[in-house]
Parts: structure tokens; C-alpha cells; sequence
């Protein structure tokens, strides 16, 4: 009797477990025990839009504004990030920004504007905290801001920045890295552009809007194909594929006494080297008048009538030019 009362027992407590177990998988809809979910990764990538580019490095100069452009996968709404601007090792800027949704909410987007105070590197370090959903993940992005302080005789990337720039808005330019006379005759040439008088010197005016790209020498026969316009006014030549520019000149035209003749005219003889009175590579358009080098070739008007160009330029300008070529002479 004892042996059966103590198996009923053994019984009950083993149904009751059984229930008790049924009963709180019911709750919980598993029988596994609960995880908390796992936070997903992201990814956060930093471009720099406004940023020049020498040798293959991002660089600006100081109290320019360069804007910075944040990427972050996958887009999550409430997304915040953390931007902070270091020049040197000296906090410039700290930003809370938001992380905005692309037009498909595939990714998300954040902007940040920053100017250098002064010269040196300039390290921008976006981070986004971790959430209960996403892991954490940052980026981080330099660049240099160049020091504008240079003259005659002066390299380095600053220099070459200039010279880029330059060639950038169609001048002939040798790509030297050294502020040398090329560099000079083509920052004159800009300077005629622009209607500021002839300087070969680079202020700070002048980088700021060779920086931003201003200026643009206006073709006026775009239907004579690869030709020749010398813009007396000016003082400037450029030979162009139709309106697509490849170089400008600064020339020296006819002084008042010996005019340069107006009009359209084509190349129809060529004599390489110099000659007898001086004229080297020369390219006649029409009688006794030629695009041609001299020296001297002074930033006004002091030819016999031809249209004079630095030797240093000369020879590019005869290679570019051949016969037939139209020359387009105008005020």
C-alpha cells in the first residue's frame, strides 16, 4: 500500500512540472530560452566634393569653404552622427548632425561645411554611436590647406595647384611645379582675361577666382574649326576646335603707328626657327603679318603689326597651328 501511495505522488509532481513547462512555452511561443537581438552593422564613408586634387591628394587653401559629404548604409530613421574637424591636433568644429533618407531609403546622407583657419592638415572624423539596432562605425577623411604665400621661384603642391588651375581654364602653362616665367606669362594672361591689367603676380583676388574657375575667353567663330582668334582688346590669342578651347596666349599686337590688320584670314606659309629680323616660328596669315615669337614681347601693343608671343610659346603655338588654319583678328 505505502509503494503504490508514493508512485501516485511521484506521478502528480511529474504532471505538474509537465504543465507548468506547457504553460510558459504558451507564453513565449518557443521553448528556447529568450535572446536579446543582435545590433546590425553599418558602414559610414566621408567624400570630399569641394576638394582639389594634386598627386592624387585632397587639398584647399585656408578660409575657403570645403563641404563634406557623408554616406551611411544602411539607412535606420532617427540616425544621428557625431562630426568633429581637427586642424592639426586642435578641435575646430563639433557637429550633431542627422542623417537624412536617400530618395529609396537605401542609404543615408549628412553635410558638413568646414574652413580652415590656417594652414596645415585638416582631419574630419564622423562617428555614429551604437544603438540597440546598428553597431557603431565611423570614418574619417584629411585633407591639407596649403599655404598661398608664394612668388618667383617657389614650389610645392601650392604651386602646383596654381598651375593645374590654370591649365584647367585653358592657359598654356608648363606643368612645372615651380613659380618660374611660364607660370608668370600664363597668371598675366588671366589677368587680361579678367579685365584686371597685366600683372604676373598672384594676389590673393586672383586665387580666389582662378580657385572657383572664373573667367572664360568667349570664341567668336566656332564654325571655323580649328582656328586662330586674336582678341586685340584683350591681348590674348587662343587657338581652338571649334568653341572648345586647348590654349590662350598673352600676345603683343601692332602698335598704334603699325595696327594689326582686322579680319579673318588663313595660315599660309609657316618658317620654323628664327628669322633674319628676329620673328621665330612663324605663322603668316596674310602679306608680312604672322603669329610669331619675339623678344622682346611687353604686355601692350609694340609689334610691326603681327601678333607677338613670349619664345617661350612660340614653338607650342606653331606646332597647334598648320596651313589652312583660319586666323580671326578682332577688337
Amino acid at each position: 500500500m505505502f509503494r503504490i501511495l508514493r508512485r501516485a505522488l511521484a506521478l502528480s509532481a511529474a504532471a505538474a512540472i509537465a504543465s507548468a513547462a506547457s504553460a510558459a512555452a504558451a507564453t513565449t511561443g518557443t521553448t528556447t530560452p529568450n535572446v536579446a537581438p543582435t545590433a546590425a552593422p553599418g558602414s559610414l564613408a566621408l567624400l570630399l566634393p569641394d576638394a582639389f586634387f594634386v598627386s592624387h591628394q585632397p587639398v584647399s587653401v585656408p578660409a575657403r569653404r570645403v563641404q563634406i559629404d557623408g554616406i551611411v548604409r544602411p539607412y535606420v530613421p532617427g540616425q544621428w552622427v557625431t562630426v568633429r574637424v581637427f586642424l592639426g591636433r586642435k578641435l575646430i568644429k563639433s557637429d550633431q548632425l542627422r542623417v537624412r533618407p536617400s530618395a529609396r531609403q537605401t542609404f543615408g546622407r549628412f553635410s558638413e561645411q568646414i574652413v580652415s583657419p590656417g594652414v596645415g592638415t585638416v582631419t574630419v572624423k564622423a562617428t555614429h554611436a551604437r544603438t540597440s539596432a546598428q553597431l557603431g562605425f565611423e570614418d574619417r577623411r584629411s585633407f591639407s590647406a596649403l599655404d598661398e604665400r608664394i612668388g618667383f621661384g617657389s614650389t610645392g603642391r601650392f604651386v602646383e595647384l596654381i598651375q593645374q588651375r590654370l591649365a584647367a581654364l585653358h592657359f598654356y602653362v608648363p606643368r612645372t611645379g615651380v613659380y618660374d616665367g611660364g607660370t608668370g606669362l600664363a597668371i598675366d594672361a588671366y589677368h587680361r582675361l579678367l579685365g584686371w591689367g597685366t600683372s604676373q603676380i598672384l594676389g590673393g583676388a586672383t586665387i580666389s577666382r582662378l580657385l572657383n574657375g572664373a573667367g572664360t575667353f568667349k570664341i567668336r567663330y566656332p564654325g571655323h574649326g580649328r582656328h586662330a582668334e586674336g582678341n586685340l582688346g584683350k591681348q590674348l590669342l587662343a587657338l581652338a576646335e571649334g568653341s572648345k578651347i586647348d590654349y590662350i596666349f598673352p600676345i603683343s599686337s601692332g602698335k598704334p603707328s603699325t595696327p594689326t590688320v582686322l579680319g579673318d584670314f588663313r595660315v599660309y606659309r609657316r618658317d620654323p626657327g628664327y628669322l633674319p629680323d628676329g620673328m621665330y616660328f612663324s605663322s603668316f596669315f596674310i602679306g608680312g603679318y604672322a603669329i610669331h615669337g619675339y623678344n622682346p614681347a611687353p604686355d601692350y601693343p609694340a609689334s610691326h603689326g603681327c601678333m607677338r608671343l613670349p619664345i617661350a610659346d612660340a614653338i607650342t603655338a606653331y606646332n597647334w597651328l598648320t596651313f589652312g588654319n583660319w586666323v580671326d583678328v578682332y577688337y
